[in-house]
């Protein structure tokens, strides 16, 4: 749907660190003193207010005042806090601190930049860095006073031209109360891909234009393009994301996701006379466009599938709410757990080293200290040899000559031939009693 509303500055104020931050938030005045609009005061009181004081400040009238610079400034920041929804509630509730924490681009009026930091703008806008505009003060003043040059534009038929740098083209477009009640859809497209804002006035009690509505061009495909659908329901308009506080925190960015997905302030328009522009939002050159407005009823099929597909975006926003509770909560036991395994891991891997050191501490003792022990170990053993045969040898000598008989008698066998010399005369020397005479005549 349409872009946000008008002058959707954004701060530059955004300190190098969190002290310098909070000192830039306690100087800063509260938004609804800067702009003299109540805590109460409704989006047309803010945007009112903020117009008288864009035109009083600009620094097209004002080049060598310092002080209605700041004021204007000022009064920029302050808009883009009330004016966004979310911006105001956060500040509400919390304050400039939520407000930083939150967003830190910045949007340039272009008009009021000079030569040199109009060309650092666009050296970063080609190096991929996103620079957002406003529409030139200027501009607007001549829309609200009534001096714009308005061209007449029918339905169904498009228009190509060229605008140049910071300037708009304006048109009318009249409609009836059955196209009114069917939707209307304003749609630019620029094949020299040039950058461009479509804007939607409404008419002023004096004769003059105020900006209603805003949507920035955006490439897709081999153009760029923007476009405003107005058809009799609540259409949704899609604002991504601070990238840079998407890369710091990954998880809040995809729950905050469709927190950019918002209402459209417009969605649908009477019969009458409506305006819209063209503004050439590039640095340096002019801008190529084509614009057409036409009925939405040959697109009965795309506005049912388009009422549908945000009905489910918006549930499923609604979804995210409860899905992130759940989320954290699991995630903190997850972590929670990782910890607790990391802190296991390391207290089995340092009894582990344990053990294995003691293990080395038998294997790798000294060579001297292992071959005494050795030594010790044999004799030992030799002592216990010695012991051995002693107590053989007393079990000899304690044995009786019966026993010792029965032994040589066994031995007086097939073998005895074979028992050697000398054990034959020690034989003889205990048992050579074959001398003694025996009376066999007498009785024993």
């Amino acid at each position: 749907m349409a872009g946000r509303k008008f002058g959707s500055f954004k701060s530059e104020n955004k300190g190098d660190s969190a002290a310098s931050a909070a000192g830039a938030a306690a100087q800063r005045r509260d938004p609804y003193e800067v702009l003299g609009v109540g805590r109460n005061a409704t989006e047309q009181e803010i945007k009112s207010a903020f117009r008288r004081m864009a035109l009083k400040y600009h620094p097209d009238k004002n080049a060598d005042d310092p002080v209605a610079s700041e004021k204007f400034q000022e009064a920029t920041f302050s808009y883009n806090i009330l004016s966004d929804p979310d911006k105001r509630r956060q500040y509400d509730s919390s304050g400039f601190e939520a407000i930083e924490a939150d967003s830190h681009e910045l949007e340039l009026d272009l008009s009021s930049l000079n030569t040199v930091n109009t060309m650092f703008a666009a050296l970063f806008s080609k190096l991929g860095v996103p620079i957002k505009t406003t529409v030139s003060a200027t501009v607007l003043e001549e829309a609200l006073n009534g001096s714009v040059e308005i061209a007449q534009l029918h339905l169904g038929k498009s228009i190509c031209r060229k605008v140049e740098k910071q300037s708009a083209h304006f048109y009318s477009v009249d409609i009836t109360e059955e196209e009114a009640k069917l939707g209307l859809v304003c749609r630019v497209c620029s094949t020299a891909k040039s950058k461009f804002k479509l804007l939607y006035f409404e008419p002023e009690e004096n004769g003059g234009l105020s900006l209603a509505l805003q949507e920035d061009s955006a490439k897709t495909g081999k153009v760029t393009s923007a476009g405003m659908f107005f058809l009799g329901f609540p259409v949704y308009r899609f604002e991504h994301n601070n990238s840079a506080a998407a890369a710091k925190d990954p998880d809040s960015a995809f729950f905050k996701r469709l927190d950019g997905f918002q209402p459209c302030e417009v969605n649908e328009l009477k019969e009458g006379t409506h305006y819209f522009a063209v503004y050439g939002d590039n640095f340096f050159k002019s801008a190529t466009y084509t614009l057409e407005v036409v009925c939405a009823e040959p697109f009965s099929t795309e506005k049912e599938k388009l009422r549908s597909v945000e009905a489910k975006i918006l549930a499923k926003r609604s979804e995210l709410s409860k899905f992130e509770s759940e989320y954290r909560e699991v995630l903190a036991k997850f972590t929670e757990m990782t910890s607790r395994y990391a802190q296991e891991m390391q207290t089995i891997d340092e009894l582990l080293n344990e053990r294995n050191a003691i293990h080395a501490s038998y294997t790798n003792s000294p060579t001297l200290k292992r071959s005494s022990s050795d030594s010790k170990g044999k004799t030992s053993s030799k002592g216990s040899k010695s012991d051995a045969d002693q107590s053989v040898r007393k079990e000899k000598k304690s044995k009786s000559p019966t026993t010792m008989e029965a032994s040589a008698s066994d031995e007086e066998g097939p073998n005895k031939k074979e028992k050697k010399p000398k054990e034959r005369l020690r034989r003889k020397r205990w048992f050579n009693i074959h001398h003694l005479k025996v009376d066999k005549r007498r009785p024993c």
